[in-house]
């Protein structure tokens, strides 16, 4: 059978979005039609067609022996209790006024920079990097009347890039180990040092995110999403009674600490070699319990109480991550049916050198998009060329970066990333409208770095 099946089910998630609006439809449907096309292209199976609807299930089901798999969707669970702890105890409102009144945030600007610098300097690992701006940020969006829509826009394309870009962290230590057993030039930390000016997609993201902040302009979806965001007196995070500034920032402050001292533990002493997933539950965890802690001691909250809200929280992002567990299990059955290895086999094809690193970026774009993974990308990619670089003597910080930047820009434009989904989680955005909005940016920025590639193809190799 054709290999081209392959990547029906990823074309038929994304059909189903564009048609129904319906993520968690979308997912199932790839989910169970990838099992069903795996069954059959399996000759040597003795089960019957209806056995794909039980691997399915199963294949939902094992997305929880990873433990990384099942740490996300703990911490995607527990960030909503934490939400919900900050916003009840009124120390959101209260940041929001203090920040206002310190001038750090007087204005509609600088809390689009207060959103933009936070995801710069928490680049320790992407997903908390996303969940501190958008938590700092979602009542100052509300006070000036700007759309969640935008906050998620402005942390989503801030985080990944700049994790990319400042590898000192575990999106560093993971591609290191990728490209470690090729006989490069160049140490591999030097030769992931120079593909810092050569990921062009990351760079000109950033561009695009700063141009938005500065000039205050928007376009297409998003310019939508704010026209009806100022006719709206919507404020989901300003409705509670202020109290005090530390009951939002001290567990923010905590969690952004224990980060760090969490990747260190994790990590056996090496900050490099610390886990992400586990750092980041832990320190979420840390950050309910002390904000827990600082609600009971004022005695306005019961336990019982408090218990409510945890859970009132919870079940607000119930939903996303659902929609994180099936992007979970449709990677692994995409990746059991080979639509990775399909599209990047397409890479491999004759070509002239100078269009390696543009068709390799693309590949990592499709690759990314379609099964909701930049490092699953990296995984598949970075084999097929690492060794392009060392047979026919390619430069490894171009080739390496146009990897880097396709899984990235994938990653920005599928409402099946599981990055996508946690934007939407910290900025309180609904999925489908930050995916509709942040679009035609990521396809802008994808298609100058196209461009980019093809001149730095001509000009270097």
């Amino acid at each position: 059978m054709s290999e081209w099946i392959t990547v029906i089910p990823p074309l038929l998630a994304v059909a189903i979005v564009l048609w129904k609006r319906e993520v968690i439809l979308a997912l199932l449907t790839a989910i169970f039609s990838s099992e069903l096309l795996i069954l059959v292209t399996n000759s040597d199976s003795s089960n019957s067609l209806a056995g794909f609807a039980i691997a399915g299930i199963e294949r939902i089901v094992n997305v929880f022996a990873d433990g990384g798999n099942t740490r996300i969707l703990i911490f995607s669970l527990m960030v909503g209790a934490l939400l919900a702890f900050m916003r009840y105890s009124g120390g959101v409102i209260a940041t929001v006024n203090f920040l206002v009144e310190k001038g750090l945030s007087g204005n509609a600007r600088r809390a689009r920079f207060l959103a933009f610098f936070t995801g710069v300097f928490i680049f320790i690992e992407s997903n908390l990097s996303v969940l501190m701006a958008g938590i700092l940020s979602r009542g100052l969006f509300d006070k000036f009347n700007m759309s969640r829509a935008r906050l998620a826009y402005i942390i989503d394309s801030t985080s990944a890039p700049i994790c990319i870009l400042l590898l000192l962290n575990g999106w560093g230590a993971y591609v290191l180990a990728l490209i470690g057993g090729y006989e490069l030039n160049d140490s591999t930390v030097y030769t992931l040092i120079q593909t810092i000016p050569l990921n062009f997609y990351a760079l000109i993201t950033l561009s695009i995110v700063l141009y938005t902040i500065i000039a205050d302009k928007t376009h297409g979806p998003l310019k939508e999403a704010e026209k009806r965001q100022s006719k709206s007196t919507q404020s989901i995070e300003l409705d509670i009674e202020p109290s005090k500034p530390r009951f939002m920032l001290v567990p923010l402050f905590v969690m952004s600490l224990s980060m760090v001292g969490f990747m260190f533990l994790t990590g056996n002493g090496n900050f490099i070699e610390g886990s992400g997933s586990k750092s980041v539950l832990y320190a979420t965890a840390l950050a309910c319990i002390v904000a827990y802690a600082m609600m009971i001691s004022t005695k306005k909250f019961s336990h019982k109480k408090m218990t409510e809200i945890g859970f009132s929280g919870m079940s607000e992002l119930l939903p996303l991550v659902m929609i994180v567990l099936f992007s979970l299990a449709l990677g692994a059955s995409l990746k059991q049916l080979g639509t990775g290895i399909f599209i990047s086999g397409l890479v491999a094809e004759s070509l002239p050198y100078f269009l390696i690193p543009a068709v390799l970026f693309i590949a990592g774009g499709l690759i990314s998009f379609s099964t909701g993974t930049s490092w699953g990308t990296f995984a598949i990619l970075i084999p097929i060329g690492m060794p392009l670089v060392v047979n026919l003597g390619l430069p490894a910080p171009l080739i390496l970066a146009a990897i880097l930047g396709g899984g990235v820009f994938g990653d920005h434009c599928s409402p099946i990333s599981d990055t996508t989904a946690v934007s939407s989680v910290a900025s309180g955005c609904d999925l489908l409208e930050h995916v509709k909005t942040q679009l035609p940016y990521a396809l802008v920025g994808g298609g100058l770095t196209v461009i980019a590639y093809l001149i730095a193809g001509l000009v270097m190799i």
